[in-house]
């Protein structure tokens, strides 16, 4: 890794996404640092996915800018890809492949060098070295998450997207996930990761956003956020255990609508 820990590898600065009259975006500006995981919350339809998409190069944006580990995403879109790494909620990876197949595949496709030897310790490494033989398809769900992270990371990324991984995920493979997490961490790795799990916001991010109808709302520690709106009226009110958690501020953020 390149990156010093604690230096910016996302800048997003001022950016704007419209579909025609809608502005689902709103000059959102954040960053992500080397070994920090940032967590993005919003309700549903808040603007996280298209601020997602921008990031990966999937949509233009209207306006603002965008860099990965300093590569500014219009005008060398190939170098910030080559930095990235993306992990969605649903795979879609060859299923009648094998485990060990879709790894030799995706390390061809990023010219990494995969020997025998490497192979073996990625496997072992998630726990998959007996599994090396089955196909996709009959992975338990926990199982195909850990497969997605090392292909996500194979080549090396120093900012890795992970788009609700945890989602559907037994508490023992959610832990695991949470755990791989850190370690990517610890290793000088960015991560931004969306997630509708207060809990797993508190547990693994280093800071969070919090984003409703396109705008970020705030950006800070979980523990800073919580402290800072602990005493907002609309909080307490969506408070149902006495003690403030970062699900009542929130809820008390972003109101108690169910959004569709």
């Amino acid at each position: 890794m390149n990156n010093q820990s604690g230096s910016s590898i996302l800048q997003v600065d001022g950016l704007n996404v419209s579909y025609g009259s809608f502005h689902a975006v709103r000059n959102v500006s954040f960053d992500v640092k080397a070994g920090e995981i940032f967590g993005f919350l919003g309700p549903n339809g808040a603007g996280k996915t298209s601020t997602l998409s921008a990031v990966e190069g999937l949509l233009k944006p209207q306006s603002g800018t965008i860099s990965v580990a300093g590569f500014d995403t219009k005008k060398k879109p190939l170098y910030a890809k080559a930095n990235m790494g993306v992990q969605l909620q649903a795979t879609s990876f060859q299923p009648e492949l094998t485990v060990a197949e879709i790894i030799k595949l995706y390390a061809g496709i990023y010219c990494v060098d995969l020997t025998k030897e490497k192979l073996q310790n990625i496997l072992e490494e998630i726990k998959l070295e007996s599994s090396s033989s089955k196909r996709f398809k009959e992975l338990s769900g926990g199982q195909q998450q850990r497969v997605s992270l090392v292909i996500a990371t194979i080549h090396d990324p120093v900012l890795v997207l992970m788009d609700e991984p945890t989602t559907g995920l037994d508490p023992q493979s959610r832990r695991q996930l949470w755990e791989r997490m850190e370690n990517m961490r610890d290793k000088g790795h960015g991560i931004l990761l969306t997630t509708h799990s207060m809990e797993e916001a508190e547990a693994v991010c280093d800071r969070i956003a919090i984003m409703d109808h396109g705008n970020v709302i705030t950006i800070d520690t979980p523990q800073s956020i919580i402290d800072t709106h602990r005493n907002n009226q609309a909080v307490i009110n969506a408070s149902r255990r006495g003690k403030i958690t970062l699900e009542d501020v929130f809820i008390g953020l972003t109101g108690k609508t169910v959004r569709t």
